[in-house]
């Protein structure tokens, strides 16, 4: 699999993250199962959070044996220094480790949420402790929605954060607002060397009210292999700036994921685009809602 500087981490990180999202909710051997898949597949780069269900209970027996092969990145997503302290403390004991390599401030949505990270108080002070006491290496940023883009690069001229995880896909980048935020993002990036990461690839739209939700991904995602290899494509071969991607929170789409990326060869950023403009149901979640 190919891999990619992870910014100033200098880590070379492979183009698919193992999105452990996907173990939340599903039992060890499921798990242990689902880690092997993405180890022999060549996943080295692991990103769990502290609010991602049992996840991290799920990763933390397999680290003695893999812990330094991978980079191991977790979430805290608790807004005051106190609450953020216990549980980044808390990650690393269900982790069974004495260090990850990126602490992030998870779902870092809006302004409101940024103020509340970066204040005086903030969780940002209890990521920049652990990292002065050696529990992690790096201080990252999340976020999910249409306003990521704009709110991490706030972020970056407030804390000059290690790496950016923030979503892309074909048909986000087809809206103008978010094109032009995202670059703006982009520009940000390159300029303190983080690391740029993304997330919700494959996701196809919102679930309608009523449907039977097939996977435990919050969105409705692409299951056929035309397009998760389209939608992969489109993304990496056109995007150099983006240094990995998360795989789906669903144990069952990795696979597919992992065949998309060793299949994207030989489809042009174009070409991809055209099959995903195939898809008539094909929205984002954040953006543009049809049903």
């Amino acid at each position: 699999m190919e891999t990619r500087r992870l910014g100033r981490l200098e880590h070379q990180s492979s183009v698919l993250i193992y999105g452990a999202a996907s173990l939340g909710g599903v039992d060890q051997d499921r798990a242990d199962a689902s880690i092997q898949e993405a180890l022999d597949a060549g996943i080295n780069h692991f990103d769990v959070a502290a609010d991602y269900g049992d996840a991290e209970l799920r990763l933390g027996p397999r680290m003695g044996e893999i812990r330094d092969r991978i980079f191991l990145a977790t979430k805290t997503g608790r807004r005051t220094y106190e609450e953020a302290w216990s549980e980044i403390n808390r990650s690393l004991e269900r982790l069974q480790t004495d260090r990850v390599d990126l602490i992030q401030m998870h779902a870092v949505c809006d302004l409101e949420n940024l103020d509340l990270v970066t204040g005086k108080g903030g969780s940002l002070e209890a990521a920049v402790r652990a990292k002065e006491e050696g529990m992690v290496s790096a201080i990252g940023i999340t976020g999910h929605t249409a306003e990521a883009p704009s709110v991490h690069r706030e972020g970056l001229r407030r804390f000059d954060f290690d790496s950016v995880l923030t979503p892309l896909n074909y048909r986000l980048s087809t809206d103008p607002k978010y094109a032009d935020e995202y670059a703006e993002l982009v520009e940000a990036v390159k300029a303190s060397d983080a690391a740029l990461m993304t997330i919700k690839m494959i996701a196809r739209r919102n679930w309608a009210e009523g449907e039977e939700k097939t996977y435990d991904t919050w969105y409705r995602p692409f299951d056929e292999q035309r397009y998760v290899t389209a939608a992969t494509a489109w993304l990496l071969n056109g995007h150099p700036e983006i240094t990995g991607l998360a795989t789906a929170g669903e144990t069952r789409l990795l696979q597919q994921m992992v065949v998309a990326e060793r299949e994207r060869a030989d489809l042009s950023p174009e070409d991809a685009a055209a099959i995903l403009d195939e898809v008539q149901d094909y929205a984002s979640p954040f953006v543009n809602i049809p049903i």
